[in-house]
């Protein structure tokens, strides 16, 4: 079907205008799961006083950071103080829009369920996540603080570590489906249910394993938040950030985790797809099956999330060098030799 110019715009300027606002509202409860979570780890209750058992405490603490003083110490390098966090949440957003969240239900020939549909869609995501790490570093550097230029250098070595294991970990996925495209690797997991699925089907557990580990180091959390390491760099990069700049960071590092956890959903389990295959197809129509694929999507990114949460709560800091000595000697290996055990398999049933 034909679809105009002006009405493709305006199908994509609500996408944008609706995907962020979901992105930003599941950043901010993010934020409140993990404060909700840690503190029962911890055998406290954790944030209950703002609204109905404290679901308002993420706008109190929207509020706060808005009207706070934005202070800006004398000697800071100005032009890219201020572009730093913008950089580091560009990023952390533009990633979203390569993400399709539900199944293939088309408008008058538009996408409803995914803002950009690329042909390496995947390619795309690496990229823009990799230029988020000029955020970090540019604001170190641009903060004339000792403290946050040594988290800067640590967040720069880190994600060059790191994003080798996390790119090579694809590289099985990408083989076995033979494409670059998200939805192309959602549909080659969709026929028999988690039997199906590049972690159980695809034998890629340990290429996930390694995605999840490098992730973790990506995003800065713990145990690899060395570049905000509190007890050795006050708050590292952005120690002398405040007011809305340091929510800007703050924001980029939640969507990044959410972004992640969208991505392993896509690559390792299935996507929007249900666990059970075509065994129990939705009743109702069309809205049934638009609505299911988004629920079974939704309900695997907050495992991943929980996840996350669950190894802040538990686990300590790496050192320096064990975290180092882990990307390169660990994690680099395995997923050298994944790549070569998931070729020689596929050649192996080709023959």
């Amino acid at each position: 079907m034909e679809v105009s110019f002006w009405f493709f715009v305006l199908i994509s300027i609500l996408k944008v205008i609706i995907v962020t606002g979901i992105l930003l509202t599941a950043v901010a409860y993010t934020v409140l799961l993990e404060r909700k979570v840690v503190g029962r780890i911890q055998n406290r209750w954790g944030p209950s006083r703002v609204g109905p058992f404290g679901l308002l405490q993420p706008l109190a603490d929207g509020i706060k950071l808005f009207l706070k003083e934005d202070l800006m110490p004398t000697n800071v390098y100005k032009p890219l103080f201020i572009a730093a966090p913008i950089i580091a949440l560009g990023c952390a957003l533009i990633s979203i829009s390569m993400i399709p969240f539900g199944a293939n239900i088309q408008y008058h020939g538009v996408d409803l369920f995914q803002i950009s549909d690329v042909n390496i869609g995947l390619l795309v995501i690496l990229g823009i996540t990799s230029i988020g790490v000029y955020g970090v570093a540019l604001s170190g550097w641009s903060s004339n603080n000792k403290y946050s230029l040594l988290g800067a250098l640590r967040a720069s070595a880190q994600v060059i570590s790191y994003e080798l294991a996390l790119g090579l970990s694809l590289v099985g996925v990408i083989l076995r489906t033979g494409s670059f495209r998200l939805r192309d690797i959602v549909d080659v997991q969709s026929t028999h249910g988690l039997l199906s699925w590049n972690f159980f089907g695809g034998w890629q557990f340990v290429a996930f394993f390694i995605y999840i580990m490098a992730a973790f180091a990506e995003t800065n959390r713990t145990p690899f938040d060395l570049p905000e390491a509190e007890s050795e760099l006050t708050a590292g990069y952005h120690t002398e950030y405040s007011s809305m700049k340091f929510a800007m960071f703050f924001m980029a590092e939640y969507a990044n985790m959410i972004t992640v956890g969208c991505l392993a959903t896509l690559l390792f389990f299935g996507g929007w797809c249900s666990p059970f295959g075509h065994i129990f197809q939705p009743y109702g129509g069309i809205w049934a099956a638009a609505i299911m694929p988004v629920f079974w999507f939704v309900l695997k990114v907050f495992c991943f999330l929980f996840l996350y949460i669950w190894v802040r709560g538990t686990l300590p800091r790496f050192r320096y060098d064990q975290l180092m000595g882990f990307g390169w000697k660990v994690l680099m290996p395995l997923a050298i030799a994944n790549i070569i055990v998931t070729s020689f398999c596929l050649a192996y049933r080709a023959a």
